[in-house]
């Protein structure tokens, strides 16, 4: 696999494909993040792609944390996290027998008849709605984030199809969505470890990648502090809706391969 640095488009989408998920870590459109284990599957299997970028994850993670402490939604953490540690705890025991593909459709179907609820709001109300914290639906929804992001690091879409609708301050909303995927991110180190996922290989290569995490990450940070917040929520739910396309096609595509 080191060998394989010396190869010009394997180096350039390995390394694209970290700037991209170190801007999405940075605040820069949350669900961007997923188009990281896609790209590196180009040039790499999917199972391997992930188990590379965990670490990177988990590096980005306590970059963003510094960058964005002080700033969380304390009952938003509460309510979803307790969730997504029962999913992880699930994909976990289902690891054999879920599909990455299947996931990806049934998030990418989902997410986009939320992002089309927000643009029928947007376009018959002119405004969005702003929903009320509700416990179950946090539960719900940080279940899935946990479950998805285990199986295929997809745990963006559903963490925002509770915490956008919220209309947090923009900064409220990214340090909240910063801590809940550090842990996220942390717990998933302990079953990934336990499956074999961390060969001398994969870790070695993610050890070369990893300075790239940390100022794809600070950019990140530093684009969305100065994005005013109807750009910003209108970035977030344009970027849910991209992915979720993407998710749909690239879970048609899985499903119809096997």
């Amino acid at each position: 696999m080191l060998s394989q640095f010396s190869d010009p488009s394997f180096l350039t989408v390995t390394v694209l494909a970290v700037i991209l998920v170190g801007l999405s870590k940075g605040g820069l459109g949350g669900a961007m993040g997923f188009v990281g284990v896609p790209m590196m599957a180009l040039v790499m299997s999917p199972v391997q792609a992930a188990a590379i970028l965990l670490p990177i994850l988990v590096l980005m993670d306590i970059v963003s944390l510094w960058t964005w402490r002080g700033n969380y939604h304390r009952p938003t953490l509460v309510a979803m996290l307790p969730g997504a540690l029962a999913g992880i705890a699930v994909g976990w025991a289902t690891a054999a027998l879920v599909t990455v593909g299947a996931v990806r459709l049934i998030v990418g179907v989902v997410a986009i008849a939320f992002v089309g609820r927000w643009l029928y709001q947007s376009v018959r109300h002119g405004t969005t709605h702003i929903a009320s914290p509700n416990a179950l639906a946090a539960a719900f929804w940080g279940a899935v984030s946990g479950f998805t992001s285990f199986v295929a690091h997809v745990g963006g879409p559903p963490f925002q199809m509770y915490a956008l609708p919220l209309r947090l301050e923009q900064r409220i909303f990214t340090g909240t969505s910063v801590i809940f995927f550090a842990i996220v991110n942390a717990m998933k180190l302990v079953p990934y470890f336990a499956l074999g996922q961390f060969d001398a290989t994969n870790l070695s290569t993610s050890f070369l990648l990893m300075p790239v995490a940390p100022l794809a990450t600070l950019a990140g940070a530093w684009i969305v502090r100065r994005m005013n917040a109807e750009a910003f929520y209108a970035f977030s739910y344009g970027t849910v809706g991209l992915i979720a396309l993407k998710l749909v096609y690239d879970g048609v595509a899985d499903i119809i391969a096997s």
